[in-house]
């Protein structure tokens, strides 16, 4: 019997660690924060604001096209938006301008490369939002509420067109706007 409880705990801790979770690497915060009023860029070059997408629930993903874990989770990202587009929630893609060369056409061109064609791309010209939110690394996923404050972070790539991890936004999304 304990050995068959000792085959019965490490099988579930395989499966547990094999499987990445938005529950283990989300940084939910007690109290709603307010985001930087810089501007970021979109593919027309106008400029607009984190807060600008106020109404939506926001999931703001810093990224770097030279990243491997944030490469890894474009196409789960593009089939998240899929499943999540008509029910209030946007994601934004946010990478430096300065690794596109300044050009968008560069951007669209490496995220249809990757099947993350529907995925809103903006530019982060000089890091500026980035730097006012403390974010030196990539990836990192911020979570705005519909009100436009900011309600935590999600550190790290994961699966996210998982059931689990859809389902974990959802809740989010319900419990903090």
């Amino acid at each position: 019997m304990m050995i068959r409880n000792k085959i019965l705990i490490t099988a579930v801790a395989l499966l547990v660690a094999t499987g990445v979770c938005a529950k283990e690497r989300a940084n939910i915060y007690a109290r709603a924060r307010n985001v930087p009023n810089k501007e970021l860029f979109d593919e027309n070059g106008s400029k607009i604001k984190l807060n600008d997408f106020e109404g939506d629930f926001v999931i703001a993903i810093f990224w770097s096209r030279y990243c491997a874990p944030c490469v890894r989770e474009l196409k789960s990202l593009s089939k998240f938006v899929e499943k999540t587009r008509n029910d209030g929630v946007r994601v934004i893609m946010i990478s430096p301008k300065s690794e596109w060369a300044g050009s968008f056409v560069d951007q669209r061109n490496f995220l249809h490369k990757f099947e993350a064609d529907n995925l809103d791309a903006y530019f982060d010209e000089k890091e500026a939002v980035a730097s006012a939110l403390g974010i030196f690394s990539s990836p990192v996923s911020v979570l705005i509420s519909r009100e436009g404050k900011e309600i935590g972070r999600i550190r790290g790539s994961m699966k996210w067109d998982k059931p689990d991890n859809i389902e974990y936004i959802y809740k989010i999304k319900a419990e903090n706007g």
